[in-house]
């Protein structure tokens, strides 16, 4: 029997593993000097506007199969690291990364506002008086959520704040029409109040990708995510504050999923590829990944165990139930390609002062029609 040889690192949209007996997706067999084939297993990721496409598009195009592992793996996952398309499982992920508000204590005490926690968070009036109040106390910008950034940071960390007031990205029973859910009235209320974040001046573009400015004091809240949790921590101590995001109508919503793993169509051994990948799902594994890469553990028995994320001690321990409550999927259809870009650019009019109903009507033409252009995506 051949041994098997697993390197643990996974770079770029595809991922090459050393697996016996599987060939590289859609390239034919690569055989190493001992007699081990590579497989190629594609993955999804939230980092950037690719990368979540090309996994539906592959899906779609039929160069993935069916995962086939054991439900009593994905059953115990996170609901966001498992990927389904048209109900079927195609990719399963070993974490999840989540979104909220970093605060400090002190600053909240200061100024009367009310510490928000996950039974009651802030309602919209409550967030956008505390951004007034903070206003006043002298932050030129009272909050920083992330808008000089680019690319899939829009959808992920904006759609979320449409869905809270009741709007969405597509239609999800039928994801075959935009129409209503991106530009019906509660869209247009997200959109006149992500545009009056910068019109008071409570959010600004102009500042730098990261957490820089919450650590250094120049702001006092900072919308962004669990990997800049630790500096965070380490920089603020004990007077950090992980609050969740605001209920603005229809309950906190935080965007999910991140990378996953997947087998291809043409792999010719996908009992080995399965083999490795239930190995691979075993708790201590998934706790490793978690605590070195500062992502969300995909099982409540890895969450337990983990230095960061336990339900005792566990510093980050917020993100954990973030993601368990709040999180939303990013729509699983193979227009998100152009669901994610066009949203941006809605965004962006948007926040530069552009007509909101306008802007959103926009979007929605756009993304119909190129659903229509291909019949669909094959949508049930």
């Amino acid at each position: 029997m051949k041994k098997s040889f697993i390197p643990l690192a996974a770079t770029g949209v595809a991922a090459a593993l050393v697996l016996t007996g599987c060939g590289q997706a859609g390239q034919g067999s690569t055989t190493t000097e001992d007699g081990r084939t590579v497989l190629t297993m594609w993955t999804h990721s939230a980092g950037n506007p690719a990368e979540l496409a090309v996994y539906e598009q592959i899906i779609w195009a039929n160069y993935l199969q069916p995962l086939n592992i054991s439900s009593d793996i994905t059953d115990k996952l996170l609901p966001t690291a498992v990927g389904k398309y048209n109900g079927e499982i195609y990719s399963a992920g070993y974490w999840d990364a989540a979104l909220g508000i970093f605060a400090r204590k002190s600053v909240l005490d200061a100024n009367g506002i009310r510490i928000p926690t996950m039974d009651q968070p802030w309602t919209e009036s409550e967030f956008d008086a505390a951004l007034s109040t903070l206003k006043g106390a002298g932050y030129d910008t009272p909050i920083d959520i992330g808008a000089e950034d680019k690319g899939e940071w829009w959808p992920y960390a904006y759609s979320p704040f449409l869905q809270s007031f009741g709007g969405d990205l597509i239609n999800r029973d039928t994801m075959l029409t935009a129409d209503g859910a991106l530009n019906g009235p509660d869209a247009v209320k997200w959109g006149t109040w992500f545009q009056d974040l910068f019109k008071k001046g409570y959010a600004n573009s102009g500042g730098t990708v990261g957490n820089q400015e919450f650590v250094d004091g120049k702001v006092a809240l900072s919308y962004t995510g669990v990997w800049n949790g630790l500096a965070a921590v380490d920089a603020v101590g004990d007077d950090l504050l992980i609050l969740p995001p605001p209920n603005l109508g229809d309950g906190p919503k935080i965007g999910g999923g991140s990378w996953q793993w997947g087998i291809s169509s043409s792999c010719n051994d996908a009992d080995g590829a399965r083999a490795y990948l239930e190995f691979s799902f075993n708790d201590k594994y998934i706790t490793r990944f978690a605590d070195e890469q500062l992502v969300i553990p995909a099982t409540e028995a890895a969450t337990e165990a983990s230095k960061y994320f336990n339900s005792t001690d566990g510093a980050l321990r917020p993100f954990a139930e973030f993601s368990k409550e709040y999180a939303v999927l990013r729509p699983e259809t193979p227009a998100y390609a152009v669901i994610s870009t066009t949203f941006e650019t809605a965004a962006k009019d948007i926040m530069n002062g552009a007509d909101v109903q306008s802007a959103l009507d926009a979007a929605v033409t756009e993304i119909d029609t190129n659903i229509s252009s291909n019949d669909g995506y094959g949508a049930k």
